[in-house]
């Protein structure tokens, strides 16, 4: 990366060690970041009281954190939106002097950050990681789907570029007037994850054999990604084999009803780490039923663990697989698919075998390095455009919308 971009600010609602997608990417971003030797920042809120800015500390000396205060989510009590504090983010940028500013969510903090940037004439470059405007209809809000992409529309147009994950994405942010838009996929760490960290332990404490199927989900037990279909997914297969277990890993509002309603779903908690990956390559068929990620960094994980995926065919699963071959893939909210795809890994165990390779094969050619170096080249780019067009960028008339995909995809 050239030498003129040396100071990147992060300003984001979630970061490590929080478990999400969100501040997995970033905290994948930031660490590559640090080993080019690139000053980072970190504006986000608070995680807890006794959250000082700790978590992210690094052996270089080149990343700092101003921690603000925050309040709990709708529907996401676990983590928190920042309060703008235009006045602490305003002296914190003025005296880090960043090249460039990424702000990775749309909440309060987010739009202060970028007020402020504008004023001070510093570039700013938004990520579409979460498509929260959809969220409302699993929490009783619906009503305000229509209101939410309207303020997501307007948000992003304010800055000089818009990331997404997916090149379907970008197509939809476009037809919706989303100006700017970009792509810049999402890697994976092909040595943490791996079909080499089988457990056959741990597969003896779910109470399978070595023959035996072990369907997966990880990620948030919530409403909006879809378990019912993981349920009925594992409760159709189970017809025909009882021996079939469910392990679910993760935390979320839906976690106790479904130890309630079925104690022999294995629900496993939170996993990070060396853990995590074990409990992915302990695994067979991944489930993944959500249909509103963006991307879905599991998907790359379960790959790049060698479980079979069954997805509908969309966001990550649509970007690096093939139906059939690397992946099981259903259209795009067709439940019947999802549940016939899964009962043909079952019933077919070579097409099975044979999708595990082809799944860590893809994964192993996805490299978070190559998306650091991309990230940062955008990065110099809306620099670039702001020396060249001066220190306001408006939305005044439509921009190129570049839905480029990322060199290692």
């Amino acid at each position: 990366m050239t030498e003129t971009t040396q100071r990147i600010c992060i300003v984001t609602e979630t970061y490590a060690p929080e478990v999400n997608g969100v501040a997995h990417t970033l905290s994948m971003l930031v660490s590559g970041m640090l080993q080019r030797g690139i000053h980072v920042q970190i504006i986000r809120p608070r995680q807890n009281k006794e959250d000082t800015g700790g978590n992210s500390r690094h052996e270089s000396g080149l990343l700092s954190e101003l921690t603000l205060p925050g309040l709990p989510m709708p529907g996401y009590p676990e983590l928190r939106f920042g309060l703008p504090s235009k006045r602490k983010v305003r002296n914190t940028l003025e005296a880090f002097r960043p090249d460039a500013i990424y702000v990775a969510t749309e909440g309060p903090l987010g739009w202060a950050a970028c007020r402020t940037a504008h004023r001070l004439g510093i570039p700013v470059v938004s990520g579409f990681h979460t498509n929260f405007h959809q969220y409302g209809k699993h929490y009783g809000a619906g009503l305000l789907e229509a209101l939410g992409y309207r303020y997501m529309r307007w948000f992003h147009n304010q800055t000089s570029a818009t990331l997404v994950p997916t090149a379907q994405q970008a197509a939809e942010l476009n037809e919706h007037g989303f100006e700017r838009v970009s792509v810049m996929s999402r890697g994976v760490d092909s040595h943490q994850f791996s079909p080499a960290r089988r457990s056959a332990e741990l597969r003896r404490q779910w109470g399978v054999k070595d023959d035996d199927l072990v369907l997966l989900y990880v990620g948030r037990i919530a409403a909006e990604k879809n378990m019912q279909l993981v349920l009925k997914t594992w409760q159709h297969l189970k017809g025909s084999n009882s021996r079939i277990r469910l392990v679910l890993v993760g935390n979320g509002p839906e976690l106790d009803n479904i130890r309630t309603r079925h104690p022999d779903v294995i629900c496993a908690g939170v996993k990070r780490g060396e853990e995590l990956a074990t409990y992915y390559a302990s695994g067979d068929i991944f489930l993944f039923p959500s249909l509103t990620d963006t991307f879905g960094n599991v998907v790359t994980e379960a790959l790049a663990s060698g479980l079979a995926l069954v997805s509908f065919d969309y966001a990550a699963a649509h970007e690096h697989t093939e139906h059939n071959h690397s992946a099981m893939l259903a259209p795009f909210g067709d439940e019947a698919a999802f549940l016939r795809a899964a009962a043909t890994l079952q019933e077919r165990p070579n097409l099975l075998s044979q999708i595990r390779h082809a799944a860590r094969d893809i994964a192993q050619g996805i490299s978070w390095d190559s998306i650091v170096d991309e990230f940062l080249q955008h990065l110099y780019s809306a620099r670039a455009l702001r020396v060249t067009h001066g220190t306001k960028q408006t939305s005044s008339g439509k921009s190129r919308v570049s839905v480029q995909k990322s060199r290692s995809v």
